[in-house]
């Protein structure tokens, strides 16, 4: 039985994971596990850089014999299968010690899925499993490679109260504050690649970097959305449903410029979650924020995007939108 505890432990260890794991961890997911005696943490750890040690591990090794009897909360099932970076996750839980483990997301892989929770209980140990929906969206890029072989899509766009990213002439700097911007550079920070549209790349030149203090190393691939050349550091994708299969490795991809690739990404269905930074300006024919989607019925529209939050960025204000499940289910593969 999880309780409403037991899910506010494993909250916190999936918040855990996506602050301090992503996307450092990759290619291997961001995971976070708390170890709890007494209604107190004991240790904890998230999955390092380069992915290992992953997070059972970093929490089990902290909390030494206090693991005994205590109750692990980890976000993602703990993996079963042999490394020669390492054991697995499950058989180290597994000698452990500890009274319980609660896992707040299966594990799709098909070398763990299902086996790394048996394994522990085979030891004796009760295992609970609970839908814990801060966990699956901390591991929302990991569970999208396994299930459909492509990252996690965020569109960002930054409009004006109109719904332009620029003046007719092309001029965009600055549609934001600089409260804004420092946001958008900490999506960035937060994601594997980023890519632009050829006409952004050709008109621009953005450099697509980091630029906060401390953080600069994090700067995701850069990638173009074109069929052409591309600059020296840079990747080409030709078409959105090339994602599938060529970014092994990107587990979050940030989609940035160009009203052109915002279109084809939303079109093709691939787009998982949109950032809208609204500024409180006005430009009046401006160069509108997405192009032709090919939308023929007003209908058509409703439905698709589902409100998640809002917040305030000095005088801008964003606005963080999924898909929703039916939008998902009906798009393209």
């Amino acid at each position: 039985m999880v309780s409403a505890q037991d899910r506010r432990w494993l909250a916190a260890a999936a918040r855990l994971a996506d602050l301090r794991a992503r996307p450092l961890s990759r290619p291997n997911p961001g995971v976070g596990a708390i170890i709890v005696a007494d209604g107190r943490v004991v240790a904890r750890g998230w999955t390092q850089a380069g992915g290992r040690p992953h997070a059972e591990a970093i929490a089990l090794a902290a909390a030494g014999t206090a693991a005994r009897g205590a109750t692990m909360y980890v976000s993602l099932e703990p993996c079963a299968h042999i490394s020669a970076r390492g054991p697995s996750c499950a058989d180290l839980t597994a000698a452990s010690g500890l009274a319980r483990v609660v896992v707040g997301c299966g594990d799709p892989d098909p070398r763990t899925a299902g086996s790394g929770i048996a394994r522990i209980r085979a030891a004796g140990i009760t295992v609970d499993q609970a839908d814990c929906p801060m966990a699956h969206q901390s591991l929302a890029g990991y569970l999208m490679q396994r299930t459909a072989g492509r990252p996690h899509v965020t569109l960002k766009l930054a409009l004006s109260l109109d719904g332009c990213i620029a003046m007719a002439s092309g001029e965009s700097q600055w549609i934001t504050g600089p409260e804004a911007r420092a946001h958008t550079h900490l999506m960035r920070a937060r994601s594997d690649a980023i890519l632009v549209g050829g006409g952004t790349l050709r008109a621009d030149a953005p450099r697509l970097d980091v630029r906060l203090p401390g953080l600069e190393s994090q700067s995701p691939q850069r990638w173009v959305l074109t069929h052409g050349a591309v600059p020296e550091g840079w990747r080409a994708l030709p078409a959105p449903d090339a994602i599938h299969g060529v970014m092994p490795h990107v587990q979050y991809l940030f989609v940035e410029g160009g009203a052109g690739a915002a279109a084809a990404f939303v079109a093709a269905g691939l787009v998982d979650r949109l950032l809208i930074y609204r500024a409180p300006i006005i430009i009046g024919g401006g160069r509108p924020g997405i192009a032709d989607i090919g939308l023929s019925r007003l209908a058509d529209a409703h439905g698709q995007w589902r409100f998640v939050r809002s917040q305030r960025l000095g005088n801008d204000g964003l606005e963080v939108y999924d898909r929703s499940p039916c939008s998902q289910a009906s798009s393209p593969p």
